[in-house]
């Protein structure tokens, strides 16, 4: 199934900054009930298209499209909805303005109420930078928002993500080929090396002592999982939109706003969805603890842990010992 398109016309971004315009790229499961109040907002993690979201949607699954109407909106900056590379030149390379994940739900919200008519959403559910989304979602409209799932994510960056993100950052834009963003070709050496810092932080310490690479995945050695796996992925993506997606998840914080003014107190405890916060055991980048303070400050909120030995990337469906806990807490939530 191809993605639609929703013409957002000229928007001003927090920054102040405009896209002229734009368009929000989403893609839609099932169909919308009479009452229109089966629909489930889903964004895109990180870099990400509504086809990487696609192995949580199936009949009999959790995200039951035979159920539920599920829309996927596409993150600005990421390659489908407007991003660097499909901008005018004027917009090319470090002109692309900031785009945080405010300006990404606000217009997701123009979509979901002017495009289909939805007053309030049976639930928003996310992954990592799509969870950041949809915490968004609940504390921006904390009453169109009935229930609240993130997995592996956080509704602040920390800032021992953030010091991360700037190692990926700093590797692209060291190749000789990026020229400040206006490349020719994509730099490809400097997307080898990014992909390669991520490699060591997207499983965990134990995937690894397991070999989990080689018995889950079936890599003959550790060089071909980085290569084919962690290489392929980023070869695939234009490396301005990675920066922009950067960019945002580095300044993710849903308090970050005119509403909560840095408050992040305020903007949890203002959620008035039932939400289950979802970290995995082994996550380097977003641990229980942080997953912890977070949730308490929901009221209601359930933290549920993903005991997992596949890090970050248990949320990527590759395991279906993770996926059937991830299912079975969002079939939960979407029971109770």
């Amino acid at each position: 199934m191809t993605h639609q398109s929703f013409h957002l016309g000229d928007i001003r971004l927090q920054s102040g900054h405009d896209i002229p315009d734009a368009v929000l790229a989403y893609q839609t499961h099932g169909a919308l009930n009479s009452a229109r109040d089966n629909a489930i907002i889903y964004p895109t993690s990180f870099a990400a298209t509504h086809k990487d979201a696609a192995w949580l949607i199936g009949p009999g699954r959790a995200l039951d499209p035979d159920r539920y109407f599920i829309i996927i909106p596409n993150a600005l900056g990421a390659g489908l909805s407007s991003s660097p590379s499909n901008r005018p030149a004027s917009m090319a390379g470090d002109s692309f303005p900031p785009v945080t994940i405010r300006d990404n739900v606000l217009q997701q919200h123009r979509l979901v109420t002017e495009r289909f008519g939805i007053d309030r959403l049976h639930m928003a559910i996310g992954w990592s930078l799509g969870g950041s989304q949809a915490f968004e979602w609940a504390s921006a409209f904390p009453d169109q928002v009935e229930r609240l799932f993130t997995f592996q994510s956080a509704a602040r960056t920390s800032r021992h993500f953030s010091i991360f993100f700037d190692s990926v950052r700093a590797a692209i834009m060291q190749d000789s080929e990026f020229r400040n963003g206006l490349y020719i070709r994509q730099p490809e050496r400097g997307l080898r090396t990014a992909a390669r810092i991520y490699a060591a932080w997207g499983f965990s310490q134990a995937f690894f002592r397991r070999r989990l690479d080689e018995t889950a995945l079936g890599y003959a050695s550790m060089e071909d999982f980085l290569t084919d796996f962690w290489e392929g992925w980023f070869l695939k993506r234009d490396a301005n939109n990675l920066l922009a997606q950067i960019w945002t998840g580095q300044h993710a914080d849903i308090s970050a706003n005119e509403i909560y003014q840095g408050d992040l107190d305020r903007a949890l405890g203002s959620i008035q969805a039932d939400a289950i916060i979802m970290p995995a055991s082994s996550d380097l980048y977003f641990p229980i603890a942080d997953a912890a303070e977070e949730a308490k400050r929901i009221p209601g909120a359930e933290l549920r842990v993903l005991e997992t030995d596949w890090g970050h990337v248990a949320g990527e469906g590759l395991n279906e010992a993770d996926t059937a806990a991830l299912e079975q807490s969002i079939s939960d939530l979407l029971r109770r």
